[in-house]
């Protein structure tokens, strides 16, 4: 008869552990793996089939996306990221940037631990959040941080990484522990952060601006009404940058972007508010994205040539799009901030 030691042995050798290593991984949005219909058409269909983003999944959702939505929009789409793509690469600006913050990031926690594994995924498209949790399960990590890259909560953005990161842990046996980075919008790092970058940007443009305007992506009001913090947290972070630069509500605006349908989202509206204010007599504008930590399209085209368009069209002479914090010097310090901070306890 075997001794229960030497039992316990043979089934603990059948499962070995993972060996107890950490993951980081880094999630942005999404994006397309080409600029042409199919592509864009699978990319969308991912993405406006989220109940998260669109919260009415009914019949008459489906006929709109599946009818209406999806034979006629990408096509349109494609051409609006052709005007951004990176040729080089060929990729979306917003994955090579991603790209670029998870190897930045890389060097700062091998200077703590060299066993911690850096990687990067989207929510949308590729490469999937799915393929990049299992393969740091597969690699080791009994532990894994996961950082969403949107430093203001909503439903939509921040809780649909959570809800995909928990559907591949459903699949695995042996489960990774999962630690989300909170949202970041009143953290005096990310704030700081904003202040120098945006400083640094006027200073290269060949004009002073009458006034900032900070644009984040809109949600719909309804969203709002059932209880989404987000419209919250985008105020306190415009309340606590105006406080860091020093100017008033004139000065830096709030606005919100990217509206899609007809039902009410939150006001006011970028695009309404950037041909009022031409319209006013404001011949120069720069718009900041703060919501965004990676150029990609709503900044790029939606901000960059559309809202430009807009505001020369009604009477405005210099525009001026800042970049997001990407994987600059103040962007990289934020990661680490947040990373560094989440890790306690584990290193």
């Amino acid at each position: 008869m075997n001794r229960p030691e030497t039992s316990i042995r043979a089934i603990a050798g059948a499962a070995l552990p993972r060996g107890g290593r950490i993951g980081v991984l880094i999630v942005n949005l999404g994006t397309p793996d080409a600029t042409d219909a199919p592509s864009v058409r699978r990319y969308l269909r991912e993405f406006l089939s989220d109940a998260r983003v669109i919260e009415n999944q009914g019949l008459v959702w489906k006929f709109v996306l599946n009818a209406i939505i999806l034979p006629r929009r990408p096509k349109a789409k494609g051409r609006d990221y052709e005007k951004i793509w990176n040729r080089e690469r060929n990729e979306s600006p917003l994955k090579t940037i991603t790209r670029a913050q998870a190897a930045k990031l890389r060097p700062v926690l091998d200077a703590i631990d060299p066993t911690i594994i850096v990687d990067w995924g989207m929510r949308y498209g590729n490469p999937s959040m799915d393929s990049r949790i299992e393969a740091l399960a597969k690699a080791g990590c009994e532990r894994i941080l996961l950082l969403p890259l949107y430093p203001q909560y909503a439903a939509a953005t921040s809780a649909t990484v959570c809800d995909a990161a928990f559907l591949t842990l459903l699949r695995l046996r042996d489960q990774p522990t999962l630690r989300v980075v909170p949202p970041y919008y009143n953290d005096p790092v990310y704030i700081d952060a904003l202040a120098v970058s945006i400083e640094e940007s006027l200073k290269t443009l060949p004009f002073t601006p009458e006034l900032i305007m900070a644009s984040f992506h809109g949600i719909p009001k309804s969203y709002v009404d059932e209880g989404d913090p987000y419209p919250t947290h985008c105020v306190e972070t415009v309340r606590l940058l105006r406080e860091r630069m020093n100017l008033d509500e004139t000065k830096l605006m709030l606005t919100f972007q990217s509206r899609f349908g007809r039902a009410e989202w939150l006001q006011p509206y970028t695009d309404k508010t950037v041909e009022a204010l031409a319209r006013r007599g404001v011949k120069r504008l720069a718009v900041v994205t703060p919501g965004f930590s990676a150029d990609c399209l709503e900044t790029l085209e939606e901000i960059a040539v559309e809202n430009a368009d807009i505001f020369k069209e009604h009477g405005g002479e210099s525009f001026a799009a800042i970049p997001c914090l990407n994987d600059s010097e103040p962007g990289m310090a934020v990661l680490s901030h947040l990373v560094l901070r989440e890790l306690q306890g584990w290193v």
